[in-house]
């Protein structure tokens, strides 16, 4: 079973995020759920949102507490929340920040660490910072849990027309971004 957890503030779409990604799977034909955990919580504060993906029905229900893979849409939350507890050893974690990982201070990861700029490209694209289907395309670059084309056809379902298709050209485009840092990741570890 693959298991994400999404940090963000409210009003980034952290639960938008966690849907999109389980609908991705649906349409490749496997099982996922996805929730959020949060109480009253005004715009802005930190949440958390979950996604589980699997080949088989998927029967627990509580928080990801051992996520492989985390996605932060705020990077102020580095500092704020202990967003890395848990994380399984050699988790990935896709940070949304114009800085790369070292900038940030997160050298001592055992996994791989990536950023992208999703809140510019979002702004590119859509018009507005919302940055949740750009991270989940450098999601599905940096982990391969979904593939883009899946992504991009859940995102294109759940916003119909001109935003649909350029929040999907956004996580495309952030897919490529991610595609190509980890690749320089992997090739520069190799050496």
């Amino acid at each position: 079973m693959f298991q994400v957890r999404i940090h963000g503030r409210g009003g980034q779409g952290a639960v938008t995020a966690a849907e999109l990604l389980s609908v991705a799977a649906f349409l490749e034909g496997r099982h996922a759920q996805a929730f959020p955990s949060f109480g009253s919580e005004r715009t802005g504060a930190p949440v958390m949102a979950f996604c589980r993906i699997d080949d088989r029905p998927i029967r627990v229900r509580e928080p990801v507490m051992r996520p492989d893979a985390l996605v932060i849409q705020d990077a102020t939350l580095l500092h704020q929340v202990n967003v890395f507890e848990g994380l399984r050893p050699g988790g990935a974690t896709l940070i949304n920040s114009p800085c790369g990982a070292d900038d940030l201070g997160l050298q001592t990861l055992t996994g791989p660490v990536l950023t992208v700029p999703a809140t510019a490209l979002a702004l590119r694209h859509v018009g507005r910072p919302v940055p949740s289907a750009v991270l989940l395309g450098g999601l599905a670059a940096l982990t391969g849990c979904v593939t883009i084309d899946s992504l991009t056809a859940a995102v294109r379902q759940r916003f119909p027309g001109a935003l649909g298709a350029a929040n999907a050209d956004a996580a495309r485009e952030a897919y490529e971004h991610v595609e190509l840092a980890r690749k320089e990741l992997f090739h520069a570890e190799a050496d």
